[in-house]
C-alpha cells in the first residue's frame, strides 16, 4: 500500500518535471522563434547588407534593432543562415519575430528605383547611381570603360554613353557595376528594335550616331515639337557634308575646359575656334560621342525628321524657346540680327 502511494508520489513528480520542461522548452522556443524582438519605434527600418559581409560586420549591424540578439543568433545559427547572409536591401517591420526577421534577410531582397535623366557626362551617372545601389562610382567608370566591354559592342570611352537610355528601373541594392551596365546594354538593344534600326538605316545613321545626334537635338531646345525640325537642319548638313555648328557642342567644349558647373549664357566668336573634337565648328560631322544624356523624344525626333530644305536656325526672340529657320545664308543673317541685338539689348555677354 504504501508502495503504491510512493509510486504515484513519483509519477505525479515525474509528470510535474516533465511539464515544467515541456513549458520552459516550448516558452524558449517561443521566444527563440515567434516573439517580438524588434526595439525601434518606426513602423519598419531598412538595413542594407554589404556584398561579402563578415559575421562580425552582420552582428554589429542587426544587433541595433534587435531587443534580444541571443535569440536571435540562436535562431540564425539553428536556421543555417549565419552560414550564408545575404548582400541586399531588406525591410524589417515593428514586431517581428526572429523567424521573420530571418526570413526576410533570405527571401525578401527590396528593389530599389533607379531613376536617371538629363546628364551631361558618363561621371555624372556614375555619380547618380552609386547613391542608389552598392557599387560606388569608380567601380562603375571601371566597368563602363571596360576594353573589353567595348570592343566586344563597338564602343568606346566617349561612344558608351549612349546606351544609358534615361528611365526609372528596379535593381536589387547589391546589384554590382557590372550587372548595372549589362542590363542597360540590354534595355538598349530591346528599344533598338528593328522598326528602329530600319529607321537609322535609312538615314544613314549607327543607333549610336542617332543617340549622338539627339544630345545636340535636346540642348538645342526644350520644346519637344520643334525637335523634328530641328534634326531635320542637322541631318541636311551632315548630307551636304557641311560643318554642323552647333552651339551646344561649342558650350560642352567650354566645359571641358572650365569645369562643368561653368555657366554659359552666350557663345562668343572665339569660342568657335576651341579644338575639341566636340566643337562641330572645326570639325565636321558628329562628335565622338553624347553632349548630353538624350531622353526618348529627341532620339525619337531624328528617326522621324522633319523633311524640309533648312540649313540655318537661330533663337526667336519673341517666342522664347523657339527658333526661326532658314534656307539660306542671306535668310539666315537677317533672321540673326533681331537675336544679336536682343543680346546687346539685355547686356547679356557670356
Amino acid at each position: 500500500m504504501i508502495n503504491n502511494k510512493s509510486n504515484k508520489i513519483f509519477i505525479s513528480i515525474g509528470i510535474l518535471i516533465f511539464m515544467l520542461i515541456s513549458i520552459i522548452i516550448s516558452y524558449n522556443y517561443y521566444k527563440t522563434y515567434y516573439s517580438d524582438n524588434t526595439k525601434f519605434e518606426d513602423q519598419s527600418v531598412i538595413i542594407y547588407i554589404k556584398s561579402g559581409s563578415e559575421l562580425n560586420s552582420f552582428k554589429n549591424q542587426i544587433v541595433s534593432i534587435l531587443k534580444d540578439s541571443t535569440t536571435f543568433f540562436n535562431a540564425a545559427h539553428k536556421t543555417e543562415y549565419l552560414l550564408n547572409i545575404k548582400a541586399g536591401k531588406y525591410e524589417i517591420k515593428k514586431g517581428y519575430s526572429n523567424k521573420e526577421i530571418i526570413n526576410t534577410l533570405k527571401f525578401q531582397n527590396k528593389p530599389v528605383k533607379v531613376t536617371f535623366n538629363n546628364l551631361e557626362r558618363i561621371e555624372d551617372l556614375a555619380l547618380k547611381i552609386s547613391n542608389l545601389i552598392e557599387a560606388d562610382s569608380l567601380s562603375l567608370m571601371s566597368s563602363f570603360n571596360n576594353i573589353n566591354f567595348l570592343k566586344q559592342n563597338d564602343l568606346n570611352s566617349e561612344s558608351v554613353f549612349s546606351i544609358f537610355l534615361p528611365d526609372t528601373y528596379e535593381f536589387y541594392w547589391n546589384t554590382s557595376a557590372d550587372q548595372f551596365r549589362d542590363k542597360m546594354l540590354s534595355q538598349f538593344r530591346s528599344y533598338w528594335n528593328e522598326s528602329r534600326i530600319e529607321k537609322a538605316k535609312y538615314l544613314n545613321l549607327s543607333p549610336i550616331e542617332v543617340s549622338i545626334l539627339a544630345s545636340i537635338v535636346q540642348r538645342e531646345t526644350p520644346k519637344v515639337e520643334e525637335r523634328p525640325t530641328i534634326s531635320g537642319v542637322y541631318y541636311n548638313r551632315l548630307k551636304k557634308n557641311m560643318k554642323l555648328q552647333a552651339d551646344p557642342t561649342v558650350v560642352y567644349t567650354l566645359k571641358e575646359k572650365n569645369g562643368f558647373n561653368t555657366k554659359i549664357r552666350r557663345v562668343l566668336y572665339k569660342d568657335l575656334k576651341i579644338k575639341s573634337p566636340y566643337n562641330t565648328y572645326v570639325y565636321k560631322g558628329l562628335p565622338p560621342g553624347p553632349i548630353c544624356m538624350p531622353d526618348f523624344s529627341s532620339i525619337e525626333s531624328v528617326l522621324n525628321l522633319e523633311n524640309h530644305q533648312f540649313l540655318f536656325f537661330v533663337a526667336d526672340v519673341k517666342r522664347p524657346g523657339y527658333h526661326m529657320f532658314a534656307s539660306t545664308n542671306k535668310e539666315h543673317n537677317r533672321n540673326k540680327r533681331q537675336y544679336t541685338n536682343w543680346l546687346k539689348k539685355n547686356n547679356i555677354k557670356r
